[in-house]
């Protein structure tokens, strides 16, 4: 676990955020007395399962916000737009 002032924190912050990636507890102090930990985050069950597809080559991610899958789901009936649509009209 590194201790840290928050001077030094703000003049090494990106130093400081490495070793948390790396797991590590850094204890931010002010004026001796401490105020803070920083720890890693942990993930939710739901990201812990989609990181699991990726490592398994299940899924894939290259960053940025998911597209969606590529399956479409059939439906039957109007199309939800067009009911609203309809209903607006209605209405007004």
């Amino acid at each position: 676990m590194a201790t840290v002032g928050v001077r030094e924190l703000k003049n090494r912050l990106s130093y400081y955020l490495e070793l948390v990636k790396k797991g590590e507890l850094v204890t931010v102090t002010a004026r001796g007395k401490e105020v803070a930990v920083i720890h890693p985050r942990s993930r939710s069950e739901d990201e812990e399962f989609a990181w699991r597809l990726v490592r398994e080559g299940k899924a894939t991610w290259s960053g940025g916000k998911p597209k969606g899958g590529s399956m479409s789901i059939p439906l039957r009936g109007r199309p939800l737009s067009e009911i609203v649509i309809e209903e607006r009209e209605e209405r007004g």
